[in-house]
């Protein structure tokens, strides 16, 4: 009944509301920033979503060097948050050839990005009011 109500509160307030699985979303971004890192992802960075937008918890950015790149973290990231998190990808935009990959896992939206267009795009700048995660830990040994 609490949570109910608190919904509703949130729903009237235009705040985030009420997320059902908080810690597994931002485990899913931690693993995500992991992988993208293995895979020689560059400059990689977590915006904490979850106090501007009802839509997802989190956005995970890295950037590769080619499109081969990018589709070896996309293809990795996808069969290791199904495997360590039993999870998978609702929608996927981007080809073979692509310079931007984006993995829609619900909450935790992954974008992979070639340098160029990062920079064209800009989604930090777009988000700067987004907090982001400390990733020190979860990059430590990579």
């Amino acid at each position: 009944m609490a949570r109910d109500k608190k919904i509703q509160e949130n729903q009237v307030s235009g705040a985030a509301p009420f997320r059902a699985a908080p810690e597994k979303s931002l485990q899913l971004a931690h693993v995500a920033a992991r992988v993208a890192a293995e895979n020689g992802g560059t400059n990689i960075v977590v915006l904490d979503l979850t106090g501007l937008t009802a839509l997802f918890d989190y956005f995970v950015i890295a950037t590769g060097t080619s499109s081969r790149q990018l589709r070896a973290m996309s293809d990795d990231i996808e069969t290791r948050v199904k495997t360590e998190l039993n999870d998978r990808r609702m929608n996927m935009e981007g080809s073979d050839d692509s310079r931007w990959i984006v993995l829609d896992f619900g909450t935790v939206v992954v974008h992979l990005f070639d340098e160029e267009t990062r920079q064209f795009y800009g989604l930090e700048a777009l988000w700067a009011d987004c907090p982001r995660l400390d990733l020190s830990e979860t990059l430590k040994g990579v």
